[in-house]
This record gives structure tokens, sequence and C-alpha cells, in this order.
């Protein structure tokens, strides 16, 4: 850090004892920013995610600057970014390092390259509580586009920060390869056949007419090419001794299975997988006015994944991307939650589509059939086998996908028959030593917790880790975003096309109720309702009564709320947009105002303790603080013990 400090001295005239905080630019001029990196926010924004997933570190912070420093997009905890925003640390901020002096981001952008700011590196002292790790980001011509950025509070040295940024940056870079040159074959590979399709294989994209357009860092250093422009014009059959035609032929019959081609210049041995252009296949997921590109893979979407709730979806594209690795899905949720549903989608838009969807549920089949349901069995095998024989779950899933639901109930003696499949990819029917050849992407889900099952003995340690390649959580139906949707779709669904409505008093029933069957029970209540209900409309005495002595127990809504949750007037203009008064509330429908006096009720019940109430509801504090905002409901931090 000894240069950038002479720097901040001699070129910036900082001076260390005296900070100064970064400029915040004002919203329009924000926008503009984000305009101009439109295209790399878009690429870089599900991948922060991840790589915030990874750190598991709610005393972190992942951000993405333009090339003047500028905070563009940010994915921190809540609370960390209430906080870090008392420094400057937040969307709009200009961290620039003849700004703020040396650190992460600013230091990055001068020098070109990854660097590791921590603590005391920093300039100023008044950061030196964090450690920061930045890596640059490079457009498909060569040119420094962005950093990425993480910043910490922890004490322990981020060194792994700095190796997850890099692989980050390097997705990045791929995903915006991808979405600049659509229109042009993307050809994979790599002198290991391993190593295509993962972060490790070099990508080229490639025009009709065999030009390569542009390359990733990785098929430079394989190929031993300074710069995209010395390959950039090139012929492929001037790189790899073959043509375009003859590769994406070739991928095709091998069902995009590498396959081998030798380098023009060094007689090196690659294997290499070309695909059509994105342009024909591959549209983009749009969503509430923003735009994800996935790219390689259609947009995957089910009946009740999608919708409005954007946390199924980025976990649905993260999933996709995995899984069209071959890399195994393991899936997390309540009873109900729509595991199943979830991994059917999943399967629509993999790489197998066009095989079978293989569901076992090894929960309900009896512990002395699973071997045989899912190897199969030769004629004969055993007393009571078809004559005939069977074929196994595993075989049939073959080329498709294999759903393993309540994994966590396989008996732990099938458990090391499973690893060895997954291990090898050749199953042996019960009754024969014969080996079969077995290619499928595994699904696995479960509602018990597999670590624990693990600490306990009763599940496979290294089983559990060959399974959990990615783990994905589906949150419950009552933390929802498109709850309401949801409700309606499978309304229509179980009323066979007639059209149905329902009254506000029901739907604000349904809308409250906590749902612990989730889906399946919503799904049971309402095709119960609707044999019930009389003519096209959906009444409270349709409902069940059960669900319908939940209303006797709700609290009464308070007619005039305390005076100290009254908002001071400058902070009901600027969040709710004028007087936080009557016509506020009036602008709520029946089934808001339902809901307000549900919540109402718990905070009264809870003296208005938000972290209680949260609990009580099963959600986090901030989906609270939400719901609280949007129904119009204001707290005073400084009178109630919201902590």
């Amino acid at each position: 850090m000894t240069s950038s400090w002479a720097r901040c001295l001699k070129d910036y005239h900082l001076d260390p004892d005296k900070p100064l905080q970064p400029t915040v630019l004002a919203e329009r001029a924000l926008e503009e920013r984000r305009k101009r990196s439109a295209d790399v926010i878009d690429c870089a924004k599900l991948e922060m995610t991840t790589l915030y997933q990874q750190l598991g570190d709610r005393e972190s912070a992942v951000v993405l600057v333009d090339t003047e420093g500028t905070i563009l997009h940010m994915v921190a905890a809540p609370e960390f970014a209430r906080e870090m925003g008392k420094v400057g640390f937040c969307p709009g901020a200009v961290w620039s390092e003849s700004t703020v002096g040396t650190n992460g981001m600013g230091t990055c952008l001068v020098v070109g390259e990854p660097v590791a700011v921590r603590q005391q590196d920093h300039f100023f002292g008044v950061y030196t509580t964090l450690t920061c790790s930045a890596v640059p980001i490079f457009d498909p011509d060569g040119a420094l586009v962005a950093v990425l950025d993480v910043t910490s509070r922890s004490q322990l040295m981020q060194q792994h920060s700095l190796v997850l940024l890099g692989m980050t940056a390097q997705m990045i870079e791929n995903r915006l390869i991808d979405l600049r040159f659509r229109e042009a074959c993307p050809v994979h590979f790599h002198s290991r056949p391993e190593f295509v399709y993962t972060l490790h294989e070099g990508k080229l994209v490639v025009a009709d007419d065999g030009s390569i357009r542009a390359a990733n860092r990785s098929a430079l250093f394989q190929l031993g090419y300074p710069s995209v422009h010395a390959i950039r014009g090139k012929k492929i059959d001037e790189v790899f001794q073959t043509t375009l035609a003859d590769i994406l032929q070739r991928s095709a019959r091998s069902s995009f299975h590498p396959v081998p081609t030798f380098c023009t210049q060094r007689s090196n041995r690659f294997f290499v997988v070309a695909q059509e252009p994105a342009t024909l296949s591959v549209p983009s997921v749009e969503r509430a006015g923003t735009r994800q590109v996935v790219a390689s893979l259609p947009p995957v979407r089910g009946p009740e994944c999608a919708f409005g709730d954007d946390r199924i979806l980025s976990q649905l594209n993260v999933a996709a991307r995995v899984i069209a690795r071959q890399i195994p899905v393991l899936l997390h949720g309540e009873t109900g939650a729509g595991k199943e549903v979830f991994a059917r989608a999943l399967h629509k838009g993999s790489p197998f589509a066009s095989g079978a969807f293989v569901a076992v549920n090894c929960a309900s089949l009896p512990e002395s059939l699973i071997e045989s349901e899912l190897f199969g069995y030769r004629a004969g095998a055993f007393t009571g086998a078809q004559r005939t024989g069977r074929r196994g779950k595993i075989l049939q899933a073959d080329r498709g996908t294999l759903f393993l639901d309540e994994i966590g109930d396989m008996p732990l003696t099938l458990q090391a028959r499973l690893l060895r499949v997954l291990d090898e990819r050749q199953i042996s029917p019960l009754g024969t030593e014969e080996t079969i050849p077995v290619d499928f992407q595994l699904v696995s889900a479960s509602h018990r917790n597999l670590p624990k099952l693990v600490a306990d003995g009763v599940f496979r340690e290294d089983l559990y880790y060959r399974l959990s390649g990615l783990e994905v959580s589906l949150p419950p139906l009552r933390e929802r975003a498109d709850k309401r949707e949801l409700l309606y779709r499978v309304l229509q669904e179980e009323a066979a096309g007639q059209r149905m409505t329902i009254d506000p008093d029901a739907e604000a029933l349904l809308m409250s109720h906590p749902w612990p069957g989730n889906l399946r029970q919503l799904r049971h209540v309402l095709r119960t309702a609707v044999v019930l209900a009389a003519g096209d409309r959906l009444r409270l005495e349709d409902l069940p009564p059960a669900l319908r002595q939940r209303i006797a127990a709700r609290p009464e809504p308070m007619a005039v709320p305390p005076a100290a949750l009254r908002e001071p007037e400058a902070v009901a203009g600027s969040e709710l947009g004028g007087d936080s008064g009557d016509d506020e509330l009036a602008a709520l429908n029946p089934v808001q105002a339902s809901e307000r006096a549900v919540l109402l009720g718990l905070l009264e019940q809870q003296r208005w303790n938000v972290s209680n109430v949260a609990k009580a509801l099963d959600i986090s504090r901030n989906t609270l603080y939400r719901r609280l905002h949007r129904l119009r409901i204001p707290l005073s931090h400084s009178d109630f013990p919201v902590q």
C-alpha cells in the first residue's frame, strides 16, 4: 500500500488527520451512471447475491463500482447497510482513491489488479475497522469497466474473499460476453474434458462466418494470445484444426459432451463444445422492471414457482445454471412448500429436459422395497418379483432427472449404494452382476435438518456433501411475496376453468392464514371450497370451519393509534408521499385493512416489541418492517422497544 499512500500525499494532497467522507450522488446522477453500466449491472447482480451467500458474513457487503468509483449496486444485510451508510458506504457514494484515500475499490481502479486493503492499510483512520478486497472486471474488449469489492468488519484476514471475488469476476465477464454477443456461437474448450462447462474453461464467441468475436481470459491463456485484439477477427480454423460447422455438428451428435480437436499452432489437444447462438432459443427473463440474462439456458418457471416472488425466481435461475453442469441440487423447505414443483421447473429448463422426470418419495416406500425401486431387478430375483423383471427408477431417469424427495428418510444401508452410483454412474439391478451405465441429473429434497441427521449418525456425511452441490431453501407460503397471485391461480385451477371471485372477507382470511401445510394445504382448502360454493363466488361460509374459527380469535383493530405512533410530518411525507392520516388508511383495500388490524392487535399484545411479533409470525424483522410500512403502521424507535 506504500505507492497508494504516496499518491494520496503527493498527487491528491490528502491529509490523514483530516478524513473526508465520499461524495454521494443525487438520485438522478446515480441513475445516469447506472444506465451507462446497465449491462454490467445485469450480469453482476445474481453473481453478487451468490457471492454474499457463499461468504456467510452478515458484517460484510458486496459492492459493484464503476470506473469513477461510484457504488452502483450493493448486497448487504439491512442492519450492516444502515450502519455503513453513516460513513458514506452506500449506493451513489464515490469511493475513488483521490477522494477517500487508500481503499479497496478506489485503489483497485488505479492499479487495475486485485488488491486487499486491511484495516490499518486505509489512508484515513475512520475506515481502519474495515477490510476490503477488490478485483477488476474487464469487458470483452479487455477494458476495465467495473470493480467488484467485498468490505467486511471481520477481524480475520479475508484471503478466501479475494479468491471468491476473482472467481465471481470471471463469471461476470463470461456473462458479459454472452450478453454482448448473443448472435454469435459460444465455443467452450479446455485441455481436460472435465473442465469444460466450469469456471476454468476457455470461451470463444464465433460469428456465422467462423470469425472470432471475443474470448475470455482463460481462452487467451490456453491459446497463448496476449489480448483479445490479438485473436479477434481470426477464423476458428486458424486456432483449431476444424471448422465451426464441424464443431457444431459433432457437439450435437455427442449431446453436447466435449469432442476432441487439436490446436493449429502447437499440436495441443483440446476438448471442445459449440452451441447455436443464444438469440435462437434463449430469451431474457423480465421481472419487475429489471432484466436478468441467463446465458445458454431457457427461463425456467413452474405453476407455483415463479409469479411475483423474486427470491424464488433468483434461486431458480441459479439452480438452472448449476444443474446444467450436472451439479446436484438439494432443496430445503417445509412440507408442501413446492419442492417437487421447483424440481420439475428445473428439469424443464435443463439440458436433459427431453428425458424423463422420475420422482421417488423415500419416506413413502417401505424400507424393503426402496432398493428394488431405485435399482430395479431381473426376473425371479426374489419372491413376488415380476416375471419380466423391472427397470429401477435410476435407469428410468437415464438422460433425464432423478428427484429423490425426503432423502433424509433413506435407510443408512441404502445410502452407501446410492453414493456409489453417484460416483461411478452405473448400476447393478438386484439378482444380477451386470452393470449398466447411467447419466442423469440429481435433485434431492428434504424438510429435515440433514446436518443434524449427519451429527446424529443416521445420515452419511459423504453422501450429504455429494448431494449438496447447491443448497436451495424454498420459503413457506406465508412468506411468499406472490401469495395473493398464487391464491387466485390455484383457485382457477381447482374451478376447472370456471372464472371465480372471492368475497373480501374470505380473501382477507385466506391471506392472513399462516398455512402450516403450505401450497398443499391451500390447494386442499380451495378444492373443498369450490365444491361448496354456490355459483362463481367464494364466500366466507364456503371455507372450512377450522379456518373460520380464526376470526373469533382476531384482536379488534384499535380505533385510534396511540399518539406516539404518529410519525412527524416530515417523515410521513418523505416515506408515504403525504400525510399518514385517514386518507392513507382509506386507500387500503379490504385485504390490507384486515391484515393491518391483525398486525395492530399483535403489536399491542406484544407491547410493540417488533422482534417478538416477527417471531410470532415466523418472519424476519426486515420483512415485518416492510409490511408495517406498506400497511401504514408507523413506529417510533425512540418510544418503543423494537430491538
